[in-house]
């Protein structure tokens, strides 16, 4: 028999999502539910789920407009438990019947998330629970904008470990010298990661996006393009890992870009730096500066409340003036289309800074900001993560306390 005394954070930390974080999510999506005129909704997506009840155990949560809130479990049904609260959950939790009976459990024919799970999966659980009562998907992403101080914190927490994941990248650099590879220095900065609870994989809506979380691009890398959508690719590692760091060496006075991606208790915070052995040419500081100005305005247009379709138009306008309608976030035919992604438990939450987007950026919204031009021969950009609060946007990572540029 094994016990729920190894599940924990470092020093036996209790790494739980609150029970009082649960009961708020669990009363918003209920109150969203009876809003949107849907009697009950079934959650089975993993981000979702533990954002829902603390916990992405096999099985879905089915959630009514009435109020109530049960947990289905295939396995595991005791870690569910206490992953939940244990005594202290706020909702049910239950052994999954046989599909058979599960719609005569629940009562009624909830609404899927049928933009997350596959067009196979929908059909089977349309034929299993009385047809198609709609979709529910965007109300919990909609919910999930808006971030807690508790996951604030969270985030904030992150920031501070990326932050040594950076410095043990400086510290690692400067005794290194020209020659080593941009693997070579990934796995730097993922040694301090896993150190301190990375558990391996970072979470993505958009299908099918996945993402390394350790780019480093030295150089001409930084202008190879990938099927991920955003300004850098890099070579990676080998065609089915066609993203980040790869085995290029790094040479003296070339731009090499570092952006990291950590996650800390399911939150993630995003975060751009340049180095270089040695200094670079000018240009390439004189271009870096540049993006720090478009960043710091893409902040106030947010902070001031504009939206983000808005903060896009204008973003993009300054970099045209400055030369760069060519090389903002890539280069064509392959240019991405946004400055900024808000994020949390995913990487690539709503809203983008992007056009479409014509809301703006609500108080308790985490957005990463992200100027980057792309050249033949190198790439350039910063990025920090921010939420906005009463006091205006607040950094999540480093801001202005990890220089933009490390010469090593």
């Amino acid at each position: 028999m094994w016990s729920t005394e190894g599940l924990s954070g470092p020093d036996g930390e209790d790494w739980r999502v609150p029970v009082s974080e649960l009961e708020e999510r669990q009363a918003n999506l209920v109150s969203s539910l009876a809003e949107h005129g849907i009697k009950s909704a079934w959650i089975n997506d993993p981000v979702d789920m533990y954002w829902l009840v603390g916990n992405r155990q096999n099985g879905g949560v089915h959630v009514s407009s009435e109020g109530n809130v049960t947990q289905f479990v295939r396995s595991s049904l005791e870690r569910a438990i206490f992953e939940s609260g244990g005594d202290n959950s706020p909702h049910s939790i239950e052994a999954h019947p046989r599909m058979a009976n599960l719609l005569e459990k629940l009562g009624n024919t909830p609404a899927l998330q049928l933009g997350r799970i596959p067009a196979n999966d929908a059909h089977f659980l349309q034929s299993k629970l009385g047809g198609n009562a709609g979709d529910c998907t965007h109300i919990l992403w909609k919910l999930r904008e808006k971030k807690s101080e508790w996951e604030i914190n969270c985030m904030k927490e992150c920031g501070q470990i990326q932050r040594q994941m950076f410095e043990n990248l400086s510290s690692v650099g400067s005794t290194t010298g020209e020659g080593i590879t941009e693997l070579h220095l990934a796995a730097v900065a993922d040694e301090v990661s896993r150190t301190e609870g990375f558990g391996g994989m970072i979470r993505m809506r958009k299908w099918p996006m996945d993402c390394d979380r350790v780019v480093i691009a030295s150089g001409p890398s930084g202008a190879i393009p990938s099927y991920f959508d955003s300004a850098i690719g890099g070579a990676g590692s080998h065609p089915m890992a066609s993203l980040g760091a790869g085995h290029r060496r790094i040479r003296k006075g070339e731009p090499i870009l570092v952006d990291i991606v950590h996650v800390h208790r399911g939150y993630i915070t995003d975060m751009t730096r340049m180095f270089s052995i040695g200094s670079p040419d000018k240009i390439w500081i004189e271009r870096l500066e540049q993006m720090e100005e478009i960043g710091r305005e893409l902040r106030d247009l947010l902070n001031r409340g504009e939206n983000c379709s808005k903060a896009w138009e204008i973003g993009r306008s300054m970099a045209e003036n400055m030369g760069y309608g060519e090389h903002l976030m890539g280069m064509p035919p392959e240019q991405s289309r946004f400055l900024g992604h808000s994020i949390g438990l995913e990487l690539d939450e709503t809203p983008v800074i992007a056009a479409g987007f014509d809301v703006p950026l609500h108080e308790g919204g985490t957005m990463a900001i992200e100027p980057k031009v792309i050249f033949p021969d190198g790439a350039v950009g910063i990025e920090d993560c921010w939420v906005k609060s009463n006091n205006g946007m607040e950094c999540l990572s480093s801001g202005d306390s990890f220089p933009s540029w490390t010469e090593w």
